[in-house]
């Protein structure tokens, strides 16, 4: 047992005296951009099977979510709508 702690110590001196011979990678903090979002609220809605097909094929190939694609045509639609009013 004492032959085992004098490694031991020994062992841990070497530790202290070696420097490391890897060099150590220095850790930077990622600058967080300030994002702004928007309040969000839940909209349900009963659309058409063929519809529902139709975006769930353009998220899987363009990788764009559901929802992604819901708040970009309700936007253009609404904004084209706007501009024909006025």
């Amino acid at each position: 047992m004492t032959d085992y702690k004098e490694k031991l110590g020994v062992l841990a001196d070497k530790l202290k005296k070696d420097t490391p011979k890897t060099p150590i990678q220095e850790v930077h903090p990622i600058k967080q951009t300030a994002a702004v979002k928007e309040e969000e609220v839940q909209l349900n809605v009963w659309i058409p099977k063929p519809l529902l097909k139709r975006m769930k094929s353009y998220g899987v190939e363009y990788d764009t979510s559901l929802k992604d694609i819901s708040i970009d045509a309700l936007s253009t639609f609404l904004d084209a709508k706007l501009k024909k009013s006025t």
